[in-house]
């Protein structure tokens, strides 16, 4: 028996296949300047460079054992991820990554 997933519905016009996963980067502020003009950005405090993102689009997932493993996230969803492909996409930067390079889900606050 195979595993069909629920058919997640977005109305964003890149489909991402197997488990790659749609993000789009929430920028957080610029960061500080110092009294001599320096800019120390936010990411000097980032743990490992992990950055935050919200799923715009996501695959059916991957094929194992003739099996299809939905992916975990949904549309919607925040999460922490360390690196993707970066695509300019109708203006928008995006990242394209895989399901195992997202490290977690943001829980509401």
């Amino acid at each position: 028996m195979k595993n069909t997933p629920k058919k997640k519905s977005t109305s964003f016009k890149l489909i991402p296949l197997g488990d790659k996963v749609i993000l789009k980067e929430i920028k957080g502020s610029e960061g500080k300047k110092t009294e001599s003009g320096i800019y120390i950005p936010d990411t000097v405090k980032e743990d490992k460079g992990s950055k935050r993102g919200t799923v715009v689009a996501v695959g059916e997932g991957r094929f194992e054992d003739g099996n299809r493993i939905p992916v975990c996230v949904s549309v919607g969803d925040e999460v922490l991820f360390q690196w993707g492909d970066q695509i300019i996409f109708d203006g928008e930067e995006y990242f394209i990554v895989r399901e195992g390079e997202i490290s977690a889900v943001v829980k509401g606050n």
